[in-house]
């Protein structure tokens, strides 16, 4: 997946790229109007991080060259201004999600992923993997017709494996998907272990057709059996 961010505040544009780029997204970045554009007329990105207070020209001006060319999708507005005006603004241009500085890394994160999630499944409520499919609607998960009873973390992370097929997962990634802010609080990975333990063992006692491995030192990948 790739990403672009539009930010003048260098600071702020590294913390963003570097967080990002620890979830195994490609981040590239734009300090301005102009270096935007050009980066935007060459090549296509997955989400888009938009500040509309540019120092050489307003962001929901690019916003509107987006949506002119059908690729207003996939924008997050990140911006000081909280007015009630702007928001509707760049909604009303086609941006997903608008987010008043200051804000939360993690929290900008968890709604890049929600793009994305967004744009995988395509408007569908069906994840299907295997033998195994979430029912994202009903928040239900199957093994042909058994009905696996997993708890909410459990049916999380199943999903945000289901939505990442085969990559690798990143402990680091997992934990902010699915316990959010909550993670600052954390010492170490051990409820992401305890969680995961008992998906495993839900995953082999039901004959489902995928397994998650370990990948040492790094995470997780889901493959088919």
């Amino acid at each position: 997946m790739k990403l672009l961010i539009i930010e003048d505040e260098k600071e702020l544009a590294g913390l963003l790229a570097e967080s990002l780029a620890r979830e195994q997204f490609v981040v590239e970045s734009a300090g301005d109007f102009d270096t935007a554009m050009e980066k935007l007329g060459v090549y296509n990105y997955d989400c888009i991080l938009l500040d509309i207070g540019l120092p050489d020209g307003n962001g929901l001006d690019i916003l509107r060259q987006l949506k002119e060319e059908g690729k207003s999708e996939n924008v997050i507005i990140i911006s000081a201004r909280d007015s009630l005006d702007d928001k509707l603004a760049g909604l009303d241009l086609g941006a997903d999600d608008y987010l008043t500085k200051p804000f939360h890394i993690a929290e900008l994160n968890a709604r890049v992923k929600a793009v994305l999630r967004r744009k995988e499944t395509d408007g569908k409520h069906l994840l299907e993997f295997g033998n195994l499919t979430l029912d994202l609607k009903e928040r239900q998960a199957f093994v042909k017709d058994n009905n696996l009873q997993l708890n909410r973390k459990e049916f999380d992370i199943l999903n945000y494996f289901l939505l990442n097929k085969t990559r690798l997962v990143t402990k680091t990634a997992l934990a902010e998907h699915v316990w959010g802010d909550n993670i600052d609080q954390a010492d170490n990975f051990d409820f992401i272990y305890y969680q995961m333990k008992n998906l495993r063992k839900k995953l082999r006692d039901n004959d489902a057709g995928i397994e998650i491995e370990s990948v040492y030192g790094v995470g997780y990948r889901s493959i088919e059996k």
